[in-house]
């Protein structure tokens, strides 16, 4: 059976899915066809159910939930770290209203934080990947950053107004959700069960091996930085992130949708 993967082209996506992708781990006889897209096209894609196994914003899960259901790992949050708010020059709070920003898109985790944190703003979405361009460029009044735009806007003289992430945890004291990997549900539990031992030790330490194959001096590092990893962090999916995913997906929704978005059943274009 043929089982459509879709996940973003970041670099720690494509560690985390090069095993699998190049045919060195046991897929028991599922054939994986692997798309690469940027998150909001991905997150368009499962609202029209396109993907059997897909990464999505955890915004756009709320609108999922019926069809899709969320895989226990690969999930991204950020602990005291987040989506940035940059502009060309220093802000504060208050300067954000009002204010044309470029946004990875509507149904990304980093939009509705964004719109938590200031409602009063013009969206202008944008290519994740362009964002950092058009705020230099002056097409834009200020650039809202994912994946490596987070670590690179200095390099442009832009200037950071907000990290999100920061600024969620001082609020709620939670780490903030921002994408998961979910399944189709119509592919039935026995087939969906084979999804999730990717997550347990043995098809871990498979992928690390096959990664670092060529790179053995990272592979004792890496090997340690993972049981940090599963043991401290991980482990707490089942608690403080589930939490946290809660939080963000019904006690803000309830109220954020009704003032930003209107219904539940409204879409999203």
């Amino acid at each position: 059976m043929q089982i459509h993967v879709a996940h973003s082209p970041d670099s720690d996506d494509a560690f985390m899915f090069y095993a699998l992708a190049d045919g060195l781990i046991d897929t028991e006889g599922l054939e994986y066809v692997h798309e690469l897209q940027d998150i909001e096209t991905l997150n368009q894609r499962a609202m029209r159910g396109e993907l059997e196994v897909t990464a999505v914003s955890i915004h756009a899960y709320a609108y999922l939930s019926d069809r899709y259901a969320l895989l226990p790992h690969g999930a991204s949050m950020g602990d005291r770290y987040g989506p940035r708010l940059v502009g060309r020059s220093p802000a504060t709070r208050a300067d954000v209203k009002g204010k044309r920003v470029a946004i990875p898109g509507p149904l990304t985790s980093a939009y509705l934080a964004l719109r938590l944190y200031e409602p009063d703003f013009q969206p202008v979405p944008t290519p994740f990947d362009e964002i950092e361009d058009r705020v230099a460029d002056g097409d834009v009044d200020l650039g809202l950053l994912i994946h490596e735009g987070q670590l690179t806007f200095a390099d442009r003289g832009l200037h950071l107004i907000v990290d999100l992430g920061e600024w969620w945890h001082s609020e709620t004291g939670l780490p903030l959700p921002l994408g998961g990997n979910v399944v189709r549900k119509d592919l039935g539990p026995a087939l969906i069960s084979k999804f999730t031992p990717w997550g347990d030790l043995n098809a871990q330490n498979a992928g690390i091996t096959v990664a670092t194959e060529d790179e053995h001096d990272w592979k004792d590092a890496i090997q340690r930085f993972i049981n940090l990893d599963h043991d401290e962090f991980v482990k707490l999916s089942r608690g403080a992130h589930t939490v946290a995913i809660n939080y963000f997906n019904n006690n803000n929704f309830k109220s954020a949708y009704a003032n930003l978005f209107g219904a539940r059943n409204n879409k999203i274009s």
